[in-house]
């Protein structure tokens, strides 16, 4: 029996989705366990580019199954628009998708409630994408949720949205100059939604339970990063769900006993999208520079994503929350032509080190990085296959995350494509 987990052990953005196309097909099933549309995987198939934001990454394997866990917030229109999307450009997506119908959706107030909630932040706010998914998340919370399953008992569905939208219409007309939601109109969209994805929606743990049974493989794919998590992240500037290992078990019903293998994916730098603290951010030319040659900029928003140096403090922190058995490091080829490239091993604040990662936002917002240096390397990357043919320097500067970091280094990527991947 082989249960992967693939996880993200910074902010998010470090590369997950190219890690799971690359590791589906080896296996049954490919389950999403938490997050929503709030995030999105980027994927190159042949010559096509595919950003997804709820569908596993492993649609693009024949065969492969590919689950939408009970702990994703599920936006219908977006699920229906990737489906469209997919079979458009020739991915057989019918017989091979299954929906949780324990998962939660996300409401059309829930988007304007979420957007409203930044308005009000102002300077404080936390940089939200404005889709719902936070808000989603708290009626979950709050035992007010809606969920897929409720979509199929159509009087239940509409007994449940009355009541919430004479809350959240008070709310929203009182609070703001947008209109209340009408609740028909609401109505016949998610039974049109509903209609449309009944072929999808079942129970889902049911179905990894007779994969377990009959020894199958899964991997576990999750959206953002450790360092998000709504409980170990650098809260409040966070997700508002658990994006570590815990999500997993919590997200699809799985045991944690039987999961055997967690794949920790990390930059060879670091990027954050949001507001929150960011201990090696850089400023000026040498952020640009990675921005710019790492393609930096939010698959689902497009914004550009803050830039800096490789953080191993945390790192080393999400690692331990996560129990990372293996670890891949994503763009090495994005920081060749470096003169000197800096890792973060300690932060300084008011006089103490740190070598363990700090809890309070406060603290680590004003923290100074402690940095180790190291020569960079002029050759291109892009085409190597092998870990003995990188520059030696660049095998020194990986060399070091691995034994900083206490992981083995089983992948290294050098480029987007598929094949620009070492694999050791």
């Amino acid at each position: 029996m082989s249960l992967t987990c693939v996880i993200g052990i910074q902010w998010g953005d470090e590369g997950k989705g190219k890690i799971v196309d690359w590791l589906s097909k080896h296996h049954d099933l490919v389950v999403r366990f938490q997050g929503g549309s709030n995030a999105g995987h980027t994927v190159i198939w042949g010559s096509q580019k595919f950003i997804l934001h709820l569908i596993p990454s492993g649609i693009f394997h024949k065969g492969v199954k590919c689950v939408i866990g009970n702990g994703v917030v599920i936006d219908p229109a977006q699920v229906l628009k990737e489906i469209k999307e997919l079979t458009m450009r020739g991915i057989a997506v019918k017989n091979r998708l299954f929906i949780s119908d324990r998962a939660h959706l996300v409401m059309p107030y829930h988007k304007v409630l979420d957007n409203l909630a930044e308005i009000r932040k102002g300077d404080a706010k936390i940089g939200t994408t404005g889709l719902g998914i936070g808000p989603a998340y708290v009626d979950k919370c709050s035992r007010l949720g809606l969920r897929m399953g409720d979509l199929y008992q159509p009087d239940y569905f509409k007994k449940c949205l009355k009541q919430n939208l004479d809350e959240k219409n008070w709310l929203i007309t009182n609070l703001s100059p947008y209109k209340s939601f009408k609740l028909e109109k609401v109505y016949r969209d998610y039974q049109n939604y509903a209609r449309k994805l009944a072929s999808y929606v079942c129970d889902t743990r049911v179905l990894i339970q007779e994969a377990l049974e009959k020894n199958q493989r899964i991997l576990f794919e999750g959206a953002q990063g450790t360092l998000l998590n709504v409980d170990f992240g650098t809260y409040p500037f966070v997700t508002s769900s658990n994006s570590d290992i815990s999500g997993v078990c919590a997200g699809t019903g799985i045991a944690p006993q039987k999961i055997n293998r967690v794949i920790g994916i990390i930059k060879a730098y670091a990027t954050r999208v949001g507001s929150g603290p960011f201990p090696t951010e850089l400023s000026g030319e040498m952020e640009e520079r990675l921005r710019r040659i790492g393609g930096e900029f939010g698959a689902t928003t497009g914004r550009a994503r803050r830039c800096g140096w490789l953080d191993l403090v945390s790192a080393k922190y999400a690692i331990e929350i996560n129990g990372v058995t293996d670890l891949s490091i994503m763009k090495l080829d994005v920081l060749s032509q470096l003169k000197k490239i800096k890792v973060c091993v300690a932060y300084k604040y008011k006089n103490k080190t740190y070598k363990h990662f700090p809890g309070n936002a406060s603290v680590l917002e004003n923290c100074q990085p402690v940095y180790k240096e190291f020569l960079g390397w002029n050759e291109d990357v892009t085409t190597i296959r092998k870990y003995q043919q990188l520059p030696l320097k660049a095998r020194r500067y990986l060399n070091f995350i691995t034994t900083s970091l206490g992981v083995k280094i089983k992948m290294v990527s050098v480029g987007s494509e598929r094949n620009q991947t070492i694999v050791l």
